[in-house]
C-alpha cells in the first residue's frame, strides 16, 4: 500500500512539472505584458496598451490584478483557472469584459495611482455609480476593436 502510495505521488509530481514546463506556467507569475498575450482574444487588448500613455507608467498586472502578495496570486490562480477552462472547453467568449470582482480591483488601482487627481474631482468622493473606466475606456488600452494583429474584436465596438 506504502508503495502504491509512493508511486503515485511521484508520478503525480512528474506529471505536474513536466505540464508546468511544457506549457511555460512559470511565466505567468510574473509580470511580463507578453504573457498576457499569449492568448490570441487579448490581441485587441494587448495592442491598444502597446500604443498608449500607460505603457511607459502600467503593465497588465499593475491595473488587472491587487498588489499585496497573497491577493495578487489568489486573483492570478483564479483568472489562470478560468481562462485555461475557457480555452480548454472552447468557450472563449468574442468580446472580453471584466468580472464584477476584477472591476473592483482595477477600480482600485486606478485610485492607487491617481490619488492626487481623485481627489480633486467631486470633493474627493467617487461617484458611487461609475468606475473610472466607465468614462476613461479608452486610457489603457485604446478604442475597442482597433488593433494591427490579426485578430480583431469587431463585436467589441461601442
Amino acid at each position: 500500500m506504502r508503495l502504491a502510495l509512493s508511486i503515485s505521488i511521484v508520478t503525480f509530481v512528474i506529471v505536474l512539472g513536466v505540464f508546468a514546463y511544457v506549457s511555460d506556467f512559470t511565466v505567468y507569475l510574473g509580470d511580463d505584458p507578453t504573457a498576457c498575450n499569449n492568448c490570441h482574444v487579448m490581441d485587441a487588448a494587448y495592442e491598444g496598451w502597446l500604443h498608449s500613455g500607460h505603457k511607459v507608467r502600467a503593465e497588465c498586472n499593475d491595473c488587472h490584478v491587487p498588489h499585496d502578495l497573497l491577493p495578487k496570486y489568489l486573483s492570478k490562480a483564479e483568472h489562470g483557472f478560468n481562462h485555461v477552462s475557457a480555452f480548454t472547453l472552447d468557450n472563449i467568449p468574442q468580446a472580453i469584459r471584466a468580472k464584477e470582482s476584477s472591476r473592483l480591483i482595477i477600480q482600485e488601482n486606478c485610485i492607487r495611482c491617481h490619488t492626487e487627481t481623485v481627489s480633486e474631482v467631486a470633493d474627493g468622493a467617487p461617484d458611487a455609480n461609475r468606475y473610472c473606466f466607465d468614462c476613461h475606456r479608452t486610457v489603457a488600452h485604446g478604442d475597442r476593436g482597433v488593433s494591427t494583429l490579426p485578430f480583431k474584436d469587431a463585436k467589441s465596438y461601442r
